[in-house]
Order: C-alpha cells, then structure tokens, then sequence
C-alpha cells in the first residue's frame, strides 16, 4: 500500500510519455490506474490495423487516426475523466521539443521503436536534467532500464547496434528503406501468394474513410477459372502496386510530413504487346528450357549485380509468377521463402525495386536484395504489458529519489533460478562515454579521398545519431544546417559537402581535431582524425573507434548479482509496436566496455529455417575465489585533448 507522501508525488508529478504503441498504450493505461494525472504524450504515427491484436486502446474505427492526440487521450479519459493528457501527434525530434520543453517534467518514458529517436531523447533529457525511464521488447524478452544524470550510466554508455527491426505498419503503408519493402515482398506479398493463404496477412492497405479495403481480399488473389497466368499477373500487379497504394493515399494524415506514394499500373509499364515478347520459344534447346526456372535467364538478364529498371523488374515479376504457376504448381499453397530459392529471390527482388519505385526509395539489384534476409519475431502483449508495469515501478522510485533500490529489470523467456524477471543494479555513468562524458572519439578516414558529406553522413549522423550537425575546426565553421541559414552561406557550406578533407584550405589531416555541435540536444563531442589509406570493404571507408566502445569479445557481460549470465532482448528490438522485426546475426552484437554491460546474441538458422537464439547478459564483473572482482576502467585507452572546444570563437570559412 503506498504511502501518502507516495500517492501525492504520484499525483503531483508531471510525466512526459514518447510513444503510444505497444508498450506505450499499456504504459499510458496502468500510469492513470497508478494515480498519475498529468501527462504528455509525443507520438507521430496513425494507426493500422496491424497494432488492433495487442495496442488496445485501438479499434478498427479509428485506422488512419492519429495514435497519441486523437485515440489513445480519449480512451484513457473514458475511465480517468479527471486526469490531464496533453497529447502531440509530431516527431518527439522536431524543435519545439527541445531542452526547455523538457525541464517541465519530472520524469521522461520511452517506449520508442528506433535507435535515433532513442538517442536524441536521452540526449535531450541530459541536457535537462531529467530522469529517463527507456524500455524494449523482442517476443518473450524485454528490458526496463533507469538513467539519470551524474548517478548511472545514460543510455549511449553502450554502443547500441543499427536497428534492424521495422513495425508492420512501416512496412505495409509508409515504407522509406529499400529494406522496408524487401519484407514486404518476402513475409508479405510472397507469403500470400504462393504460402499458406488462410494465415492472416497484413498485405492490404486500409483506409479511414470507408474502415477498410472494399474489394474482397480473397477474390483479387485467387486464380479465376479460365484465366491464363498473364491475366493474373497483371491484375495482381495493379492490386498491390496501384490499389493499394491509392488506398493507402486516402489516409491525409499519413502523408502531411512524408513524401506521398505514386501508384504504379502495368499498363502504364509494360503494355501488353510488349509483355507478349517474354514467352520461351518452343526452338529452345534442353538446356534453355532448365534455364527458365529462372526468369533471370528467360529474359536474357545475366548480372546478378546489375540494378534492373522498373520495366525489368515488372517483365520479372510476370515470369516469376508464370514460372511458379507451370512449372511448380505442386508446391503452390506450401512455398515459404528461401533465399537459396532462386525464383523466389527474383520475384521478391522484382517486387521490393517495384515497391520502392513508387515510394522513391532507390531500387537495388539481386544480389545485395539476397543479402537482406532475416528471421521473424512477433510481438507479444503480455511482454509489453509487463515492461509497462515496470516502468511505472521504477517511475515511483525516481520520484520518492530512491536511488538505492534503481534496477534495471529483465524479462526472460524462461525461468533462471526459478525467475522470469531478473533485477540488476544500474551501471556508473562511462568515463568513455562520448555522449554523458563528452570524451573524444577517433575517426579514421583517407583524408584524400574521403568528402566532408562522407563524414556528416557515415560518421556524425549514422553512428553518433547527430540530427543537425556543426561541424568546426578550430575556430572555422565548416558547415552547420539548419532552415535559417542565408542562401549564399548554404550554397558555400554545399560547396565544402563536396570537398575532400585535404582540400580545405587549412588541411584536414592526421591529427587534426574536428568538433560537433548540435544546438538541439546540446550535444558536443570532439573527433580526432587519423588518416588511413586501406580499408575492408565493410567499413565503408569510416571507422569510429576509440572512445566509442567496440564490439565485445565474449567476456564483457553482464550478469545478475550473483554472477549468472541473463539472457535479454536487445535494446534495439522495438518498443512490442512491432509485428515483424527483422534480426540478423550481425545486428545482434551489442558491445561494452570491460566495465560495462554488453551483449552477446548469437542467431543460427537450423534446415527447418527456425531461428535459434543464444543470449547471453553480463557484467563487469569477475569471479575469483567466491568472490568478484571489478575489471578496471583505466584499461581503457582514452584520448587526451588540451584544448578546450567550448572555448572557441566561431567563424565562418571564407
């Protein structure tokens, strides 16, 4: 029972909530039953009808509306009617939530599904000397982790993997990787057709203004009686990449800060005359006819790596669909996607470039569309309803500033030592920590060959999550961005884009020190360029080390008190908001310091194409004798810099 100290903090405090998907609709539900009565709500999405199975506070009615400042505020009000929910349908990123926006809360709760938005949150609430309550679920597993300022580590003390988990209703409606429509065309679009087809698809696009598609799902995707493998591939064509997207437009809300879709017809690609000359001719040899389980080689399309305009890639997708529908019908109802099905990986390579055509998003060849496979996770509700209540524990212990019982709590898939959530004691904040410690970080790059939009995209915003760069040596301003900046001084920082560090007129070189600034997060973080002439191809001509803390070996983990490892989902699998999440093994190596917590996931494919996942959670500490020992934090290499960045006048580069 709490106290009555407890129930006025809780009714006292002001709360600031980002994210009212799947944990955060749970989160929103049990912070009213708990007594809280002022809340913020950031959320910029609308609702699909993939989030009705577990995002409650949703119905089929309100697809379309907005999650935060429509639905989720009047159905918490339908039974705490007293209780002030300020809800803002935006981007938590956009300027007028900056530090001063969030001074006014006692404490921020994340239930976010990205990486970028996670980092700018907890840079925000640094900044402001806020509490952040950050959260995360994978299937079975989840975490509820506490950083506060000064007292543990933020949540940028480990380096956090590039996300590779995507919500169903990104993938269905509002796609902007190329990755996005790869799933979509493999868990999705192939799953339909030719998969089992009573399973539930969220292939359709719907719409608010009629709650639904109006033409019977079932009927577009049948094969009619009659009808020749042609017919039917083009009327499926114009479903999925014409209806649907024009469906998918009648939803206004969804498009007033992204770019609109164009709807594609194969008529308007590839006319019927011009389709006719995709058939095989009845001269061909033995040998060509084996070759027409491959409508790469039925087509003459040779090179794996080359990228196929949009008329190849709707000539792929009709032979693909012949090819399945003659020549391996038996397995029509049964297909399940392998990517060492070539036929399958055509038509899916076909189908995504399609996709992404009408999106805008670049279209790729099939053998890097090959390499962007991964495995399934759902989401589970009850997970995310047990991570909500953990929020709202630690939440209290923040408020009553019960510093000694803080726990980051993990939710395990199966018992360990009889325990299904295992508590662990927050980590110190990371002396190496670039972001809370603001220790400097190595860069190295060919400073001859290497632009400066190489290192503002690669380096500053791709992996230290930068959303408005400045970028200064020494007291020159080599570039900032921003809507107020003049003309003529845009076009010269778009001159300097295009410059290779060498070609300043005081040289980038070995040893030079750069320094980023975001006025947004209040973020400051010195680079120290170090010029390499080689790199393997998967570093991509940038490699950040340094500071920044490197993959673990195996032997950074983190354990319980007693020592025993825990396996966790990682931090970047998604707020449960998500219906498929995509994982490969190599965005499941979280890393640490020898100090810190890191993570080891390991995923292996067995022949049934399951996925097998071995996790592991440690600390830093080890066993000696009965005992532990904590690994020192001076084994970390730091890079020392006299000058002090802050005190630097500022100018611009004539």
């Amino acid at each position: 029972m709490a106290s009555a100290d407890e129930v006025k903090a809780i009714a006292d405090a002001k709360v600031l909530m980002v994210g009212a998907g799947g944990i955060g609709c749970e989160l929103l539900k049990t912070l009213a039953l708990t007594g809280f009565k002022d809340v913020h709500v950031i959320d910029m999405d609308t609702i699909e009808v993939s989030n009705l199975n577990r995002q409650f506070l949703f119905r089929k009615c309100h697809v379309g509306q907005s999650k935060a400042s429509q639905v989720a505020r009047e159905a918490v009000l339908k039974f705490r009617p007293d209780m002030k929910i300020a809800a803002h349908h935006a981007n938590v990123k956009d300027p007028e939530f900056g530090v001063d926006f969030f001074k006014q809360f006692n404490v921020v709760l994340n239930g976010l599904d990205n990486l970028d938005a996670r980092r700018h949150v907890n840079r925000l609430c640094l900044a402001a000397g806020v509490p952040l309550v950050e959260s995360g679920t994978t299937g079975y597993l989840g975490q509820v982790t506490v950083h506060v300022k000064g007292e543990t580590e933020c949540y940028e003390c480990q380096t956090k993997p590039a996300p590779k988990t995507y919500p169903v209703c990104t993938i269905t409606s509002t796609p902007s990787k190329f990755v996005h429509c790869i799933v979509w065309a493999k868990e999705l679009l192939f799953a339909k057709l030719f998969g089992d087809r009573s399973q539930a698809n969220d292939l359709n696009a719907q719409s608010n203004d009629s709650g639904g598609s109006t033409k019977d799902d079932a009927d577009v995707f049948d094969v009619h009686e009659d009808e020749i493998y042609e017919d039917y591939g083009r009327r499926i064509f114009d479903h999925v990449f014409g209806y649907n997207i024009e469906t998918a437009l009648r939803n206004p809300e969804t498009w007033k800060k992204r770019g609109a879709p164009t709807p594609k017809y194969i008529k308007d690609i590839l006319p019927l005359a011009e389709n006719e000359e995709n058939g095989i001719s009845n001269n061909s040899s033995i040998e060509e006819r084996e070759q027409s389980l491959s409508a790469m080689a039925s087509l003459g399309l040779k090179n794996p790596q080359d990228i196929w305009n949009i008329v190849d890639n709707a000539r792929i997708f009709l032979k693909t669909l012949q090819i399945f529908f003659e020549r391996r019908k038996q397995e029509m109802g049964s297909l399940t996607f392998d990517k060492d099905d070539q036929l399958a990986v055509e038509f899916v390579t076909a189908a995504a470039n399609i996709r992404a055509s009408s999106f805008g998003i670049q279209m790729h060849s099939l053998f890097e569309a090959k390499g962007i496979a991964g495995n399934i996770v759902h989401a589970i509700a009850t997970t995310n309803a047990i991570i909500a209540g953990l929020i709202v524990l630690e939440t209290t212990k923040l408020l009553r500033n019960d510093s000694k019982n803080y726990r980051m709590t993990y939710c395990l898939q199966h018992p360990s030592r009889k325990m299904l959530l295992m508590p662990v004691e927050p980590f110190e904040p990371n002396r190496s920590c670039y972001v809370c410690s603001r220790t400097p970080v190595s860069l190295e790059v060919n400073t001859q060959q290497a632009k400066l939009k190489d290192i503002i995209e690669k380096a500053v915003k791709a992996k230290l999550g930068v959303n408005s760069p400045l970028i200064m040596h020494g007291s020159t301003l080599l570039f900032e961005s921003g809507d107020d900046i003049e003309e003529d001084v845009a076009a010269h920082y778009a001159q300097n884009l295009e410059k290779t560090l060498a070609e300043f007129p005081v040289p980038i070189t070995n040893g030079v020190i750069l320094t980023v600034e975001d006025y947004q997060q209040e973020f400051l973080c010195s680079i120290n360029i170090k010029h390499r002439d080689d790199f393997d191809e998967e570093s991509d001509g940038i490699v950040l080390s340094g500071e920044v803390p490197t993959v673990a070996s195996g032997s950074d983990d983190h354990a319980d008190e007693s020592g025993e490892k825990l396996p966790i989902a990682t931090t970047e699998a998604g707020d449960g908001s998500d219906d498929v999440e995509i994982i490969t093994a190599d965005s499941l190596v979280t890393s640490g310091t020898k100090r810190k917590l890191g993570v080891d996931i390991t995923c292996n494919d067995d022949n049934s194409g399951n996925t097998k996942q071995n996790t592991t959670l440690t600390t830093n500490t080890v066993a000696i004798a009965g005992g532990k020992r904590k690994l020192d934090d001076n084994e970390n290499d730091v890079i020392l810099i006299d000058e002090d960045p802050g005190n630097r006048k500022k100018t611009r580069l004539e």
